[in-house]
C-alpha cells in the first residue's frame, strides 16, 4: 500500500514583463520561518535564466524552466519539475513564478489535474507594476487577464507615482477586478500570512475535466502575439565592455517599447554581472560565485531584449557588440 502523501500548497506568482514579481518572492522568502521549507520553479521568458541565480543565494531549491511559457507551450514539463523538487527538498510549499507572458488559468489547471499526485493550488498572487501598468495595460491582454483572475493583487512600485497616478492606477485595476484585494508592497514585501494558505476557489467553475489540457488552453500562441525579442549573445573580445557604453546603450532604450532587458554582462573589470532592467530603470548585480553558472565562461554579453516594435531597435542593438562578433537574433510578435 502506498504512502499517503500530505497535499503539497502551491502559490503561483503572476504579472507582466518587468512587473517585480522576483523581488516580492525574495523578499517574501526572507520572511518565512526558518523551519518552513519553501522551493522555488521559475519560468524565465527566452533561454536566459537570470534571476535563478539571485533565488538560489536564498538558499531555497530553485528549478528552472526556460525558453517557452510554462502555460502553454511547456505544458506537461511543469509536473515534472514540481515533483523533482518535492523529491530532492521535500518542501513545506512550492512557489511557482510564472513568465511575464502567462495566462493564469491554465497553470491553475495543469495544477488541479495534479491533486490525485498530492499537489494543490493555494493561491494566484498577481504583482502590479504601479508605475507602468497603464502602459502595458493598453497593449498587452495578458496583462489584463492575470489582474482579472487572481487571489491578491500586489501593488509594487507604488513609490514612483503620486498619490492621484495610485489612484488612477487601481481605478484601472478595478475595471478589470473589483473584489479582489489589492495590497500595497512596502519595502520588506509582503508578508507570507497574506499569500499563504488561502485555498483558491478560482477557475474550479470554469475548469473542464472531461477535456483535455490543450482543450482548456486558450490561444497557445499569446506569447508570440505580444512580446518580441532581441537575443544577443557575443564571445569575449579584446575589446572589453565599459559601464559607460553599457549604460548609455540601455539610455536609449525607450520604456514605452522596452519591457525588460535581462542577461548576463562582463565588463572591463573582468567580472560577471547580472543585468535587470525594466521599463527605463536597471540594476548591476555582481555574480559572485561565477562557477556555479553554465555557459557564461567565455561569454561578454548574453541578454534578451524584451518589448513591442524592437525591429527598429536592432541597429542599436549592434552598437553594443562594439563592432566584435556575436550574433544578434530578432523574434518578432505576430500581431493580429
Amino acid at each position: 500500500m502506498s504512502e499517503t502523501r500530505k497535499p503539497l500548497p502551491i502559490t503561483v506568482f503572476t504579472g507582466f514583463l518587468g512587473s517585480g514579481k522576483t523581488t516580492q518572492i525574495l523578499s517574501l522568502l526572507h520572511r518565512v520561518p526558518k523551519d518552513y521549507k519553501v522551493c522555488l520553479l521559475k519560468n524565465e521568458f527566452g533561454d536566459i535564466a537570470v534571476d535563478s541565480q539571485l533565488a538560489k543565494e536564498t538558499n531555497v531549491g530553485v528549478q528552472e524552466m526556460v525558453n517557452g511559457c510554462m502555460c502553454c507551450v511547456l505544458v506537461g514539463q511543469m509536473k515534472l519539475a514540481l515533483e523533482e523538487l518535492r523529491e530532492k527538498f521535500n518542501p513545506d510549499r512550492i512557489i511557482v513564478e510564472t513568465s511575464g507572458s502567462a495566462f493564469p488559468a491554465p497553470i491553475a489547471w495543469q495544477i488541479r489535474e495534479m491533486e490525485s499526485d498530492g499537489f494543490v493550488l493555494d493561491s494566484i498572487i498577481t504583482v502590479v507594476d504601479c508605475e507602468n501598468f497603464k502602459g502595458y495595460e493598453d497593449t498587452s491582454y495578458t496583462a489584463k487577464l492575470q489582474a482579472q483572475y487572481t487571489d491578491v493583487i500586489l501593488l509594487n512600485k507604488h513609490e514612483l507615482v503620486n498619490e492621484r497616478e495610485l489612484d488612477d492606477v487601481i481605478d484601472h485595476i478595478n475595471e478589470l477586478n473589483t473584489d479582489t484585494p489589492k495590497v500595497k508592497c512596502d519595502k520588506d514585501g509582503v508578508s507570507p500570512d497574506l499569500v499563504f494558505g488561502l485555498d483558491t476557489q478560482l477557475f474550479k467553475v470554469g475548469y473542464n475535466q472531461n477535456k483535455t489540457l490543450e482543450d482548456n488552453v486558450f490561444d497557445p500562441q499569446h506569447q508570440k502575439n505580444e512580446v518580441d525579442l532581441i537575443q544577443i549573445i557575443q564571445p569575449v573580445q579584446d575589446s572589453k565592455l565599459s559601464r559607460e557604453s553599457l549604460e548609455a546603450f540601455l539610455k536609449t532604450m525607450h520604456k514605452d517599447d522596452i519591457y525588460r532587458i535581462k542577461g548576463f554582462v562582463r565588463l572591463d573589470d573582468g567580472k560577471l554581472y547580472i543585468l535587470n532592467h525594466a521599463f527605463g530603470r536597471w540594476t548591476l548585480t555582481l555574480v559572485e560565485n561565477e562557477d556555479t553558472l553554465e555557459n557564461t565562461n567565455d561569454v561578454q554579453i548574453r541578454i534578451t531584449v524584451m518589448g513591442q516594435d524592437l525591429r527598429m531597435y536592432t541597429e542599436r542593438v549592434k552598437t553594443l557588440l562594439s563592432g566584435g562578433e556575436g550574433d544578434i537574433k530578432l523574434t518578432p510578435a505576430h500581431r493580429h
